[in-house]
């Protein structure tokens, strides 16, 4: 009997790279979607602690929120997600991939089971949160959201989405705890829970040229100025 054929995604290990084309590269991803046809897994990080803020959310309250770092608005929803040593990472769906149709707390909950299961398989217990609290208005790390992942009751991973004709982007952080793990354990472990779990097979996106095009495109013309950044 023949095995299922695997889910193919693609995997993108960006590095660190400057507030501005991360969240480029994020939304050229989602724009390309249709024409690479295969959910992106994409891990990254900053060159500088950043502070990323949802698309509506306003500018003055963040301002008065988070002072001396700089500020860059997400494509994406959510609140005030400070980025220093966290593990970040984006999920971008095409639309004929099954996730794509899922409703948002139901994408929501699945990128943080695997989360879970992620941590699981490093030997950390969490759990996902069955409500919701809030602590500080905006902030993405206090308080949570349902559905969120939880260490010894305290958020440690929250993430936003955006759904649009070309793909569904969910832009996700991990605040790493306990410390003695390590942001390449954690990516591994990632990508061992979807392979053996979800009968996932992973490949290395490839002919990034004019997405990488698009990007600095993005960030040169967009996220990094100030019409869009504080435009509300």
């Amino acid at each position: 009997m023949k095995s299922a054929p695997a889910d193919v995604w693609l995997q993108l290990d960006s590095g660190p790279c400057d507030c501005a084309f991360n969240m480029a590269l994020d939304e050229a991803l989602l724009e390309f979607a249709p024409e690479t046809n295969h959910p992106v897994l994409r891990f990254y990080g900053w060159m500088q602690p950043v502070a990323s803020f949802g698309y509506f959310q306003h500018i003055a309250d963040i301002e008065r929120a988070t002072q001396l770092r700089l500020l860059v608005r997400r494509p994406t929803g959510g609140g005030l997600v400070p980025h220093d040593a966290d593990w970040t990472y984006s999920v971008v769906i095409p639309p004929r991939h099954s996730w794509y149709v899922l409703r948002a707390n139901e994408s929501y909950e699945r990128v943080h089971r695997w989360i879970q299961s992620a941590f699981a398989h490093l030997g950390v217990a969490t759990e996902l949160a069955q409500f919701c609290r809030k602590e500080i208005p905006g902030q993405c790390f206090a308080g949570y959201e349902k559905s969120d992942v939880l260490w010894l009751g305290r958020k440690i991973a929250g993430a936003a989405q955006r759904r649009t004709k070309t793909g569904l982007l969910i832009q996700g952080s991990v605040q790493p705890q306990p410390q003695s793990l390590t942001r390449g354990q954690w990516q591994e472990a990632m990508r061992h829970v979807a392979e053996f779990g979800w009968a996932v097979a992973f490949e290395v996106l490839a002919g990034t040229g004019p997405l990488l095009d698009r990007a600095h495109e993005l960030a040169s013309k967009k996220f990094s100025r100030d019409e869009y950044n504080r435009r509300r």
